[in-house]
């Protein structure tokens, strides 16, 4: 059996990173929110 998650930091940044949240619309809003919320990060590493 493999393991369930096998980490990949190249993938994992284009999906869930800055550049992949600022592409869409509703990413925005997710980045508006942490902000508004006073998030020490925006984007988990």
């Amino acid at each position: 059996m493999l393991p369930t998650y096998r980490p990949n930091i190249r993938r994992r940044k284009k999906t869930i990173g800055f550049r992949a949240r600022m592409k869409t619309k509703s990413g925005r809003k997710i980045l508006a929110n942490r902000r508004r919320k006073g998030r020490w990060k925006l984007i988990p590493e």
